[in-house]
């Protein structure tokens, strides 16, 4: 899996490459059992992933902070797909009373839940607290998905227990991970202002991505749990999330236009890890153009992963308390 794959979109081991849609990649599989949220699926490859997935008739609810968005995402899906099975609710991923509020909300509907896709986030915002106190896009990108996840997963086990259908839990991380701080996780100033880097907490945060999913995997294998976790890098998708640097983008377009994918293609590798039965059993690992991937040193750490597990527990607690 190399540039010439990424350019060509030559397929892989899977037999899928940075070609592959997510149409593609979840062909002739019936879903009709399932049912999954999705955060941010109220636009870009969250909105393309929610499509694909209600298509293979799984029950699809999407998360969304903007409602009336939500509301247009809905409506686009049936217009296409009039059986399909679409849910809306609210979430902010940057306030904890939201994402327990919505925790509560879903679990008040008695629905299983078989699919967790943590797609939503922000990207190289200018430096800015969330009203918790929290740097913005360790909050959403990281610390909201992490108590989301925890918040659900009872309702995870009970579902793969009672159906006896794995569980699967996907992170959207990106390679961006690769570039972050020195020590990976700035731990002692995760919300300083002093050495912020838009880039480099972005990078931050996609590595969190990485290290959760990889240490939720390492404990859920460890308890006996019908449940994977993976983390996933879309590829280089011009989508909303860029909005704080959509100058800067699109002149990096102009040069690299030949690594850079559409959105239906963007989605490919997040509905492959969720749905595909190929990948029945594996966790912990990292995706690119829908086949495992090596992420880097910091994201193959498995103190650093205990560590910001242990790190986000604490801080959410002390949200909670406060």
């Amino acid at each position: 899996m190399g540039i010439f794959s990424l350019v060509t979109g030559r397929p892989g081991p899977s037999g899928f490459g940075s070609a592959s849609t997510a149409e593609q990649v979840t062909e002739g599989i019936d879903a009709t059992n399932l049912t999954a949220i999705i955060t941010g699926g109220a636009s870009g490859i969250g909105l393309e992933a929610a499509r694909v997935l209600a298509l293979r008739k799984v029950h699809v609810i999407i998360a969304a902070r903007n409602m009336e968005s939500a509301k247009e995402a809905k409506q686009l899906i049936l217009q296409e797909n009039e059986s399909a099975r679409v849910h809306i609710m609210k979430l902010d991923l940057c306030s904890v009373k939201s994402v327990r509020t919505f925790a509560d909300n879903f679990i008040a509907l008695g629905l299983p839940l078989n699919i967790l896709i943590n797609n939503a986030g922000v990207m190289f915002c200018p430096y800015q607290q969330t009203e918790d106190g929290i740097e913005m896009q360790f909050a959403t990108n990281h610390l909201g998905h992490f108590l989301l996840t925890n918040l659900l997963l009872d309702k995870m086990k009970q579902t793969a227990k009672d159906t006896g259908v794995e569980g699967r839990i996907v992170n959207l991380s990106s390679i961006a991970h690769v570039y972050t701080y020195e020590e990976g996780i700035r731990f002692d100033n995760i919300n300083d202002e002093d050495g912020y880097s838009d880039k480099k907490a972005y990078g931050q945060s996609k590595l969190a991505n990485i290290l959760h999913a990889n240490e939720l995997s390492r404990r859920l294998q460890e308890d006996g749990v019908n449940i994977t976790a993976n983390s996933v890098h879309p590829g280089v998708i011009m989508t909303p999330l860029m909005r704080h640097s959509s100058l800067l983008m699109n002149f990096l377009k102009m040069f690299t236009f030949y690594i850079w994918k559409n959105i239906p293609q963007g989605a490919a590798t997040t509905c492959y890890v969720a749905l595909h039965p190929n990948l029945k059993g594996v966790t912990g690992k990292y995706f690119l153009d829908c086949n495992e991937y090596l992420p880097s040193a910091h994201a193959s750490d498995e103190i650093l992963g205990r560590k910001l597990w242990d790190f986000s527990n604490k801080l959410i607690n002390s949200l909670s308390k406060a």
